[in-house]
């Protein structure tokens, strides 16, 4: 959420998240993080506004390899697998041309 709005306070970052856990528990995942090298604040009055400290596309990346070796065994294969059996019937012809090129230009690539 924190990377969606920039830069913002827990409360804020409760408000903009569906189904919120309570405050005190955002706090603490917000201080967690802090304390991981994640994120960091800047004080504002008596506010702290926490700002992310990693890169967007740094943390998708390892939160994307995370996911991978606790739910695919480290398979990108099967995560594909999944995401296209969750998603097929919404993927459009082009999604499927893009996800096709994808493929073709990865495996060039890679072998």
């Amino acid at each position: 959420m924190l990377y969606r709005l920039g830069r913002a306070t827990a409360a804020e970052i409760q408000q903009a998240m569906p189904d919120p856990p309570s405050y005190s528990a955002v706090r603490t995942l917000l201080r967690i993080l802090e304390e991981k090298g994640h994120i960091r604040h800047e004080q504002d009055g008596t506010r702290y506004v926490y700002l992310p400290r990693v890169a967007r596309d740094y943390a998708r990346r390892s939160a994307l390899r995370h996911m991978l070796n606790t739910f695919f065994e480290g398979s990108a294969a099967q995560a594909i697998a999944a995401l296209i059996d969750e998603d097929s019937k919404r993927l459009s012809d082009d999604d499927w041309s893009r996800l096709t090129a994808m493929i073709e230009r990865a495996r060039k690539e890679g072998g």
